[in-house]
């Protein structure tokens, strides 16, 4: 039986998590999700990843949403529970402590743009279309679409793509900012995997806390925003990687940081 969910640990701190359902556009049944839980708690448990790619299979699909074919046979409170298991994953990668790219090889929608929403950046394959499309199936956004995309795009733009349920194109997305960088579906996993690699040679330490001050602050007022920054900034003076990146500076070399 194949995996639902692959994870791959590549050489240079970086993992990558696939989702593997062509077939079936890469829809969240309960088991892709069980999987995917499982692969980010193994990923958290390794001190060695400073980064995460997060992709699908095949050319389609990045992650149709939920499985509508699954859900189909589920009481009223099995289908809440259901969402509440999917808003549960999808929280849970953007808890990760490092850094989360969600590559978008194909279609994202519902369920599956909640996901990319999660993640810290998002590379898009030019032909690859998104959107939160739950109205048109007299639904709403129920993993957190309704308040990251506000937080990502501003309330007119995701008042307008949740309200028309209109699915949008990678440049569409560029331009609006939900997405940070277009490339071609053939070098989408590869520049994936690139900036996930820069993103790794920096501190680890350093990334988890500029991540904290970013995702807590950004929820904040600017006064309190810039104490949380001051707070994470002081966790990263006591650290061996900090004092390795200054004499690194000062040899003229590049730093090898242990996260430590």
């Amino acid at each position: 039986m194949s995996l639902l969910v692959d994870l791959e640990v590549i050489d240079n701190h970086v993992a990558l998590i696939k989702l593997n359902r062509p077939d079936a556009a890469n829809a969240m049944s309960k088991a892709l999700l069980d999987e995917l839980n499982h692969a980010i708690e193994k990923i958290n448990q390794d001190k060695s990843i400073r980064c995460t790619v997060l992709t699908g299979s095949g050319e389609k699909a990045f992650c149709a949403g939920a499985d509508l074919k699954e859900r189909r046979g589920l009481s009223e409170e099995q289908v809440i529970e259901a969402v509440r298991y999917i808003g549960q994953t999808v929280k849970a990668i953007e808890e990760m402590k490092m850094p989360v790219i969600a590559a978008l090889n194909g279609v994202a929608f519902g369920g599956g743009l909640e996901i990319a929403l999660a993640c810290d950046i998002r590379i898009s394959s030019e032909h690859a279309k998104m959107g939160l499309t739950e109205t048109s199936l007299a639904i709403i956004p129920g993993a957190g679409g309704t308040q990251r995309l506000t937080r990502l795009v501003g309330i007119g733009r995701a008042k307008q793509l949740i309200f028309t349920a209109k699915a949008i194109t990678a440049d569409e997305a560029f331009t609006i900012g939900l997405v940070e960088q277009i490339t071609s579906k053939d070098a989408l996993q590869t520049i994936a995997l690139e900036t996930a690699g820069i993103i790794a040679k920096n501190g680890p330490i350093a990334l988890q806390a500029a991540k904290t001050a970013i995702n807590q602050g950004s929820q904040a007022d600017l006064t309190t925003g810039l104490a949380i920054e001051h707070a994470c900034y002081k966790e990263t003076i006591p650290t061996k990687d900090r004092i390795e990146g200054l004499q690194a500076f000062k040899e003229k070399r590049a730093p090898l940081y242990q996260g430590k």
